[in-house]
């Protein structure tokens, strides 16, 4: 095919293509590449395929679909000219701005044809576009899936089956000659309906009841309903043929019709430029970055705070895999927030493999090995780890509390909360963000307008709730940002744009950003004479996780306040700890005196804990102070642990000593767990922990898409193969060996075969040959042999764009290659 002759398919369009620009297609569309292509000619039939259209008609633009859109309804072929009036109209209409929008849009054309062709949506020159038939099926208005340009049937389509004389009556009617055929009739008819002049006439005459029909019908849905008697308006309508029908009770617009009535234009608002995402507010950078990173420290810290609530052994995972919605509620409280905000943070340490199910019979969450991994980082690399946990999770939280196609109910860790779109909205939206002025906070009504026109929703207009997920994803992006300290007070901080900016480096650079802007953690609390403690910032870890055990959580926030009380006292004495021990640790972190209650209840407590000993028997209670055996068995709440006495300082009991424990416990005293040796025994919360546990991968958003080398070695399979397919045999003489029919393998004898393939070996020239492999599968191959020796052929297979050794018995046949003259 000559440089200048105008491809006449698809494959001959790609098959001009340089290699750059098909490494360019397969990037756009990786789906084409699985697996590789074998030649051009496969290529662009999968490229035609239903599904890998639609795969690429939704990854466009608005305006590159409303190219699309258009040239669905325009001829086939269009010439240019045709499509850029179809998006800017004929220029005869007085329509306000016109002249501005139409320049927009002849200076946005060429881009966006230009991504339709490096797709494989739209081939040919420019004065003959042609759209893919499968895109045009999709595109193309008809009654089960109407266009979005509102466009209905051309006259030829909804005249078809129509009787001759029916047209003979419209033509009347228009004022139109007869014709001796339908196929004249519908080319007057459409003629008319597309000559503005004349059909300008013809509504001069129309009744304005019919106008205002029209005016309804225009900008779709074209297609209305009419009784068997319509009224005069209507009639005079259908019998001009500007109303024809499509069923006894149902009449359709012509496409000719409504275009005139549109002057020209497919689309009624054309949308060539993105909508500029507008700020809702300017604030100090320093100071977003300061708000960053003070919600960033409190992700650490509610993060930490869960999994030290599950240490021990979280809670039971349903059959149906997921968190039960009163565990869920359970866990809000225990974390002070929202059960939304909950199964955020549930996900994202999930998600940052921090969490995982223990993998037993009786199935439960615990923190996993990386958990302990994590909490030995410094604070800005804990964060980073969340952060590039939570950028490529498709896990959705927001999801749960809603339900599923079936109507189940979706819950927190479930596995039905991945949605493969979810990353690529995420990213996008931080690439806006991004792209604003520092501490420039967007409005968040814009911000959906350019997602929406970067990928609009094809088949269901989003809502002003912004009900369709991707508007969802896009909001629930803005709130988690805000919770992980991503963004500060709606505005994308510094260190969040360091992250954006590379995987590694880009975690490092974020890591070197927000330290600075963390509070150091503080080695001292302030003691105060109502058995409480202040912590007046974070404390060290060594000294959080001892005051935990000593005193309980009052309240948080800026500070925290931690209460002592005979039960927490009680806590650390059983963990180990003696009162002399409690005395020192808080004379040493204390920046205030010790009060002498919190002196007193430390002694007091200590003093009667151990008093009573509880061990096995079912279980026993025993004292040396007779009295106080007596003082329970008195006690009628100790009536349901059935106590009888054994001897006179010690009791049994008919409970575990578990139970016998905590009811004691309950009554007042301060009774002490031993050994089957009669020591103390010391409790310790265990740690609970799972098996070494991977993060859950993302479900990807279709095939991934391909590096640089693998570009390359595709296209040069592609290449290769393309050369085997089309390359010009010489064709041997009627009846002569080696002859075939034209595309089959070729046929020679054995001694045939090896004479030929070892003259080509001698004369270093290339053959085609016949092969069928070990499983039985036949090929065509070009090969240029360069050895023959024991069975075998060692040649550069053109095909495969490598070396290669074939053995003799499997190739069926060869013949030559034509010369350049005998093509």
């Amino acid at each position: 095919m000559g440089t200048t002759t105008p491809p006449r398919t698809l494959a001959e369009a790609l098959r001009a293509r340089g290699d750059e620009s098909l490494a360019g297609l397969l990037r756009a569309r990786p789906d084409l590449l699985n697996p590789v292509p074998n030649d051009i000619t496969q290529l662009a039939t999968r490229a035609g395929t239903r599904a890998s259209v639609v795969r690429a008609l939704e990854h466009l633009d608005r305006f590159a679909l409303q190219t699309a859109e258009a040239l669905a309804v325009a001829p086939d072929p269009a010439p240019y000219d045709t499509l850029l009036s179809l998006l800017t109209g004929d220029g005869l209409d007085d329509g306000e701005q016109r002249d501005d929008a139409g320049a927009a849009v002849t200076a946005a054309l060429p881009g966006a044809l230009a991504t339709l062709r490096e797709q494989a949506l739209v081939w040919g020159e420019d004065d003959r576009l042609r759209l893919v038939r499968t895109a045009r099926e999709l595109l193309a208005p008809s009654p089960q899936h109407p266009s979005p340009t509102g466009l209905g049937p051309t006259v030829a389509e909804a005249t078809a089956g129509m009787s001759p004389g029916r047209l003979q009556e419209i033509l009347a009617a228009t004022g139109l000659p007869a014709t001796h055929d339908p196929v004249s009739a519908v080319a007057a008819l459409s003629a008319l309906f597309t000559d503005r002049t004349r059909m300008a006439e013809l509504l001069d005459t129309a009744p304005v009841e019919a106008l205002s029909v029209l005016d309804r019908l225009v900008w779709g849905p074209p297609y209305g309903e009419v009784t068997p008697n319509p009224t005069p308006p209507v009639k005079w309508l259908r019998d001009r043929g500007l109303l024809l029908p499509v069923s006894t009770r149902t009449v359709v617009l012509p496409r000719e019709a409504a275009l005139h009535l549109r002057a020209g234009r497919a689309h009624r608002v054309p949308e060539p430029v993105p909508p500029v995402v507008t700020a809702a507010a300017e604030r100090d950078p320093q100071a977003v970055d300061r708000a960053a990173a003070g919600q960033a420290f409190t992700a650490l810290a509610t993060v930490e705070e869960l999994l030290k609530l599950w240490n021990g052994g979280g809670p039971p995972i349903l059959r149906a895999g997921g968190l039960s919605v009163r565990e869920l509620k359970r866990t809000a409280t225990a974390l002070d927030t929202t059960e939304p905000v909950t199964a955020f943070w549930l996900e994202l340490a999930y998600g940052a493999g921090l969490l995982a199910s223990d993998g037993e019979t009786d199935e439960r969450y615990a923190p996993t090995p990386a958990y302990d991994e994590w909490l030995d980082l410094s604070a800005e690399d804990r964060w980073t780890h969340l952060a590039t946990a939570w950028l490529p999770a498709t896990r959705v939280p927001g999801l749960v509390g809603g339900q599923d196609a079936k109507g189940r109910a979706l819950s927190a860790l479930g596995p039905e909360l991945d949605r493969s779109a979810a990353p690529g909205v995420r990213a996008r939206t931080l690439a806006l963000l991004a792209a604003l002025a520092p501490g420039t906070a967007p409005d968040p009504e814009t911000l959906l307008q350019r997602l929406r026109w970067e990928r609009p929703l094809r088949g269901a207009a989003p809502t002003a709730e912004g009900s369709d997920l991707r508007s969802r994803l896009v909001l629930w992006t803005l709130n988690e940002a805000e919770l992980l300290g991503i963004t500060g007070r709606g505005a994308l901080a510094a260190h969040a744009r360091a992250l954006l900016l590379d995987e590694e480096e880009g975690a490092r650079a974020a890591a070197r950003l927000l330290a600075p802007l963390l509070p150091e953690p503080l080695d001292h609390v302030l003691l105060q004479a109502d058995l409480t403690a202040v912590a007046p910032g974070p404390l060290e870890r060594p000294l959080a996780e001892t005051l935990s055990v000593l005193a309980d959580v009052e309240s948080k926030g800026g500070a925290t306040v931690y209460r002592f009380t005979p039960g927490s006292v009680r806590r650390a004495l059983d963990a180990g700890q003696a009162a002399a021990d409690l005395h020192a640790f808080l004379a040493a972190h204390s920046r205030t005196p010790v009060p002498q209650p919190l002196s007193y209840l430390i002694d007091d407590v200590a003093r009667r804990h151990g008093h009573l000993r509880i061990g096995a028997a079912s279980a026993y209670v025993r004292c040396d102070d007779e009295a106080v055996l007596n003082e329970i068995l008195a006690d009628r709440r100790s009536t349901g642990l059935r106590l009888r006495r054994l001897a006179p300082t010690v009791l049994a009991a008919q409970a575990d000593p578990g139970s016998l424990l905590e009811a004691l416990r309950e009554m007042g005293y301060a009774p002490a767990a031993e050994s089957a040796e009669g020591d103390v025994l010391i409790t310790r919360a265990g740690a609970r922990r799972t098996p070494p546990r991977t993060p859950p991968a993302p479900v990807p958003e279709g095939p991934p898409t391909p590096d640089t080398t693998l570009l390359g070695a595709a296209v040069r399979a592609i290449r290769a193969g393309d050369t085997a397919a089309t390359v010009v045999r010489k064709e041997p003489g009627e009846g002569a060996p080696g002859a075939h029919a034209s595309g089959s393998l070729p046929r020679t004898t054995s001694a045939e075969t090896l004479a030929t393939v070892q003259a080509a070996a001698m004369t270093g020239s290339s053959l085609w040959i016949g092969y069928v492999t070990a499983e039985g599968s036949a090929s065509q191959r070009v090969i240029a042999p360069v050895r023959v020796e024991g069975g075998f052929v060692t040649a550069y297979d053109h095909t495969a764009d490598e070396v290669r050794t074939y053995p003799l018995h499997r190739i069926t046949g060869v013949a030559e290659l034509a010369e350049d003259g005998e093509r």
